[in-house]
């Protein structure tokens, strides 16, 4: 007997289509059910769906297909990314304290510092760069730890291994938002994560047509518990959008792969620009964590943020490209260039986004599939004329 073993990629495109269908029509795309309701054949024995809240097969087929993906047991799709993760903090009780990374999405900020402090719910943000910080952070009542890596949108670094390692200990559990690489570069699930997070608005999906968020367990018990959360609360992705991810994530492997290599060469030119500050680029050999990235994960991602002197020469170069895009989310087709500080993290107060680093002169860039040296050549125009701008402030 063969003891080959089918490849991620492989897995990426039939995951969805493998299944027990009773009705076996040769259909290479599942089919959408577009029903509320259910009808039931027996008066006493319901069959295994009801009401689409609660289950849809076209729902059914991308939970099971992120399950897979991220080698997990349960997988859950949420009606948006921040839905996923607020479901997930919903597994904590009145007393609980949370580690989180300082470096984290806006809205995952909000909701921990102004909604789960209502229902009693503490939290720490420590620097999940060094794990002696979020060793320190730590407290009796602490029974989570939340993880971004790498973290938005500086591409922080943490050591998964060794926080999972400190969980343990702990007695609590670790979730990771694995936005930014994916199953496809990163499975938090084998190294220990109790949670995996995505917003699958963003690479998983690919091209900014749909909002959606999954959840993936290993433990089938853990699985359980967040999926009464996801019943409960409502907060579920619809049939339409369901079939609109699973289509996007069939061709993840192609267009994660070509933006990868665009953003590793730009992120390298960018790197040689007198102009630009800093790069922040897990693909960098001088980004810190940068051999931490590389043992867990197998790509440094199409994400990268860089940092111009001041909030003119970033207002300069964004209204002077030509290409990308200039809007909030990233994972598209088409490049996205987004100005944390009033878009993705404006949920933060100044003082909190200059803790970490997130200046006005901060741009966060997600490549997408255009030609990479018209990309690059854009740049080079726009930065000549917000080296202009810089000279005319400094005089």
């Amino acid at each position: 007997m063969s003891d080959y073993k089918e490849s991620l990629e492989t897995s990426i495109i039939v995951a969805s289509t493998r299944g027990d269908s009773e009705i076996k029509t040769g259909s290479v795309n599942v089919p959408i059910y577009l029903s509320s309701t259910f009808h039931q054949e027996s008066f006493d024995d319901f069959g295994p769906y009801d009401y689409s809240r609660s289950g849809n097969p076209t729902r059914d087929a991308l939970e099971k297909t992120i399950a897979e993906l991220e080698g997990g047991t349960r997988g859950l799709a949420f009606a948006s990314g921040i839905a996923a993760i607020s479901s997930a903090f919903m597994l904590l009780s009145s007393g609980d304290h949370i580690v989180i990374t300082e470096d984290v999405y806006g809205g995952t900020f909000r909701f921990v510092t102004e909604v789960l402090p209502r229902f009693g719910i503490e939290h720490s943000f420590a620097d999940f760069t060094n794990v002696e910080a979020i060793a320190s952070a730590m407290q009796s009542n602490t029974k989570l730890i939340y993880i971004e890596t790498p973290s938005n949108p500086c591409l922080g670094i943490t050591d998964i291994n060794a926080v999972v390692e400190l969980a343990k200990s702990n007695a609590c559990l670790t979730f990771l938002d694995n936005t930014f690489m994916t199953p496809l570069y990163q499975r938090p699930l084998d190294l220990g994560i109790d949670i995996v997070l995505h917003s699958a608005t963003k690479f998983l999906s690919g091209h900014s047509d749909i909002i959606a968020g999954l959840a993936v367990t290993k433990d089938e018990e853990l699985g359980k518990r967040l999926a009464f959360i996801q019943n409960s609360f409502g907060a579920i992705l619809g049939a339409q959008d369901s079939f609109s991810l699973i289509q996007g994530i069939k061709t993840l492997n192609v267009r994660f792969e070509k933006s990868a290599q665009s953003a590793r060469k730009i992120a390298i030119y960018l790197n040689g620009h007198d102009l630009v500050e800093n790069v922040y680029f897990p693909g960098l050999s001088t980004h810190p964590g940068y051999e931490t990235h590389n043992k867990q994960s197998s790509s440094a991602g199409a994400v990268l943020s860089f940092c111009l002197p001041n909030r003119s020469t970033a207002k300069a170069f964004v209204e002077n490209v030509k290409i990308p895009v200039f809007a909030v989310s990233l994972g598209g087709v088409e490049s996205i260039l987004s100005h944390p500080a009033q878009m993705s993290h404006a949920a933060m107060p100044k003082s909190e986004r200059d803790k970490r680093g997130i200046t006005d002169g901060l741009l966060r860039f997600s490549v997408g599939l255009e030609n990479v040296n018209d990309l690059i050549a854009d740049f080079e125009q726009a930065l000549e004329i917000a080296s202009r701008q810089k000279e005319i402030v400094s005089i």
